[in-house]
């Protein structure tokens, strides 16, 4: 198999995208004439389905599923890119472009999820039965979700269901675009000494270059620079994180802080009456479906069985978390006093970070900020491909300028079988943050996915890898944290989900058909190798010296693992359990707004109460822009997986090569193959031979008793 690198035409719904091509023009022009095409080929298979089912005759899959698939594959591909696009080149224009085709592609998505004739002969091919063990997961998830998409409302309800769809997505892509708005909009200009005190080189230079992209110069008319400035803060985690964890002064950390939390919750461009109105809409439309909240719906296509079942795990986590968070608290605050800190008594959640920092390098003289040299990233890159061929027997090499890209600073890698040579998928790698074009996170997408042409032709997958780490500067790399590093392996965990899969059918290839809950298993599983010896310290090399990351220093990485476990535990439960009530328990009847609900959680989930500022819901992209809705906490859920299947490793011993390779080639063979062919409780078993075990996530936390 060979993947075809030659540009598709546009918007053609196949081949890699000729990125540069799709222009806000062209989007206008091209994707009204593909949707005409579809609509017309959805109603020739309605008109041969219809024949079919009033004959009395037998459908076949090939006849049903693969042009189905193929009819979805085109509009996926088309307006996936053109997501993409919005997500990673975001622009005025792009924006109005992708705003003035939303509510066209909302509605065919509606006619196809809403087809009678479509469900009945889903139905049909499921009465018939005989089908395997994939199939019958594709189907069921089909007639699954074609009844969360309304095809059983009739008249009216559904014509309402249907406005209701359009306009959530509308609303979901304006509180996205309002939030990375607020994020660009917000600058401080330091321009003295005093006010970059305790910053770290790295930083300054970032402040530095954003001062000279953003033209500030100095008052004698040079150019910003690192050691004289002027240095410019933006809302951007590279920035923004970092400046909160080293800044001495605490009134600019206060004030970075507040505007943070505070982000697109103003008169202009505020985000609360869109939140109000997506959870007034998501509960219509759940009740219009036959569901009591939108939680049920939500929980409908996942891995838990119910409310319930997840608040339970929740509370399990909380239970531990709570008095694990108030120690470190008063241990923070011990620290601050210890440094004769005015904030000793009354810390504040601006001062979090930066005490948080000196006590891990009090107790094991750990500066994370310092430890940037040894990870810069095409080391980085070194170490995670090698980790790979050493577990799953694939080689990953670079083939830069052999596929269309949307920016110069992204790069496109081949993935090939070790054993037999034969490529397997392809990936991009878009690792730097672009404040003002590009959102914040860090995320895997798919481009394109395994399948079968109906020609014969094979299609290898292809990923979108997104990241949003601190960029070169000058003739420097990018030096990354730690945590970027763990990002990073993150994402790749989702890429390598989407591209080893052997499945053949699309519908079940990679994640797809993977339950929400179960779909975090491979990244979080991914994250856990940052903290194996034998793959640090082959990675961590000084990026000018070439020295290895000293082995005292790798010993205090793993001895800071659970540093602050408690607090990192407690704040995910608050994000899971607000997502999870609000969309549970909150109604416009219920005598609160949303803001009070999320508060009246934080009185058990946070140990410094929210501040009266603190709009962190109006920047909450997850549940209200992006797919986690009533499904944050599968975080956690996913990480008791995760957690399981690394000390499977353990088990074996980490340094016992054989054994180590042999259970990442199961782990690739079952997890990474299998995709959504299979309940992911079975796929899990496959691997770890029983069901899984919350005990290694509680170790690994530092949560045991």
């Amino acid at each position: 198999m060979t993947l075809t690198l030659e540009p598709p035409a546009l918007l053609a719904g196949e081949g890699l995208p000729d990125f540069e091509a799709i222009t806000p023009d062209q989007i206008g022009l091209h994707l009204p004439e593909l949707l005409s095409q579809l609509e017309a080929e959805r109603q020739g298979l309605e008109t041969d389905f219809a024949a079919a089912l009033e004959a009395g005759r037998a459908l076949g899959w090939h006849e049903v599923m693969d042009p189905l698939h193929r009819l979805g594959e085109r509009l996926r591909w088309s307006w996936g890119v053109v997501g993409h696009l919005n997500g990673v080149c975001n622009s005025p224009e792009l924006r109005e472009a992708h705003a003035s085709q939303q509510a066209a592609v909302v509605a065919f998505g509606q006619r196809c999820g809403q087809s009678q004739v479509i469900h009945g002969a889903l139905k049909a091919l499921r009465d018939q039965g005989g089908w395997d063990g994939t199939q019958w997961r594709i189907l069921e998830a089909e007639l699954r979700d074609m009844e969360l998409r309304g095809v059983g409302l009739k008249g009216e309800e559904q014509e309402a269901f249907n406005a209701a769809s359009q306009e959530l997505a509308e609303l979901a892509t304006r509180f996205g675009n309002q939030v990375l708005d607020a994020t660009k909009a917000w600058t401080l200009l330091l321009t003295t000494a005093a006010e970059v005190e305790g910053l770290p080189p790295s930083l300054l230079e970032q402040l530095a270059q954003a001062a000279r992209q953003a033209e500030r110069r100095r008052a004698d008319g040079g150019e910003a620079s690192a050691e004289e400035g002027p240095w410019l803060l933006g809302l951007d985690l590279p920035r923004y994180g970092p400046f909160l964890q080293y800044s001495r002064r605490r009134d600019l950390r206060e004030t970075a802080y507040r505007a943070h939390v505070s982000r697109a919750s103003g008169e202009e461009g505020g985000n609360w009456p869109l939140i109000r109105r997506i959870l007034e809409l998501r509960l219509e439309q759940a009740q219009r479906l036959g569901f009591a909240n939108w939680a049920e719906v939500s929980l409908a296509s996942k891995m838990a069985g119910s409310v319930e079942e997840v608040e339970r795990l929740l509370e399990d986590l909380r239970a531990a978390a709570y008095p694990a968070a108030e120690r470190e608290l008063e241990e923070l605050r011990a620290c601050a006093a210890r440094a004769g800190a005015p904030e000793a008594a009354d810390v504040q959640p601006w001062d979090v970070s930066f005490w948080a920092e000196v006590r891990r390098q009090e107790l094991f003289e750990l500066d994370s900020e310092a430890l940037r040299p040894w990870f810069p990233l095409p080391q980085v890159l070194e170490g995670l491909f090698g980790l790979c061929d050493r577990l799953f027997a694939i080689h990953i090499e670079a083939a830069d300028g052999q596929a269309p890209v949307w920016h110069p600073d992204v790069r496109f890698f081949r993935v090939n079988d070790r054993e037999s040579g034969q490529p397997i998928a392809a990936f991009y790698l878009d690792p730097y943050s672009r404040p003002g074009s590009k959102r914040g996170g860090a995320w895997m997408d798919e481009c394109l996915v395994r399948q079968v042409k109906a020609d014969g032709t094979p299609v290898l997958p292809v990923a979108y890898l997104v990241c949003n780490q601190s960029p070169p500067v000058g003739d420097t790399p990018s030096l990354m944290t730690f945590q970027e590093v763990e990002t990073l392996f993150h994402e790749f965990g989702h890429g390598l989900h989407h591209m080893l899969t052997t499945v053949e059918r699309p519908q079940a290839a990679g994640i797809n058909n993977v339950e929400w809950d179960a779909v975090e298993l491979p990244s979080q599983f991914m994250e856990n190798w940052c903290y194996d010896r034998a793959t640090l310290l082959g990675m961590a090399r000084h990026w000018q010296t070439g020295a290895p990351l000293p082995e005292e220093e790798f010993a205090k990485l793993q001895a800071a693992r659970t540093f602050m476990g408690g607090a990192a535990t407690l704040r995910q439960v608050h994000f899971a359990l607000t997502d999870l009530r609000l969309h549970s328990q909150w109604h416009p009847e219920s005598g609160q707004t949303p803001e009070q609900l999320r508060r009246e959680v934080a009185r058990t989930t946070t140990v410094l109460p929210p501040i009266e500022e603190d709009a962190f819901l109006c920047s909450f992209g997850h549940i209200f822009a992006g797919g986690y809705s009533a499904g944050y906490y599968s975080y956690k859920w996913a990480e008791v997986l995760s957690a399981d299947a690394f000390s499977a490793f353990e088990e074996v011993g980490l340094e016992n090569e054989e054994l180590i390779r042999a259970t990442g080639r199961r782990f690739r063979d079952t997890v990474l193959s299998l995709g959504g062919s299979r309940h992911p409780a079975e796929v899990f078993e496959s691997f770890r031979g029983r069901p899984p075990s919350a005990e290694a996530l509680i170790r690994h936390t530092g949560l045991a008793e």
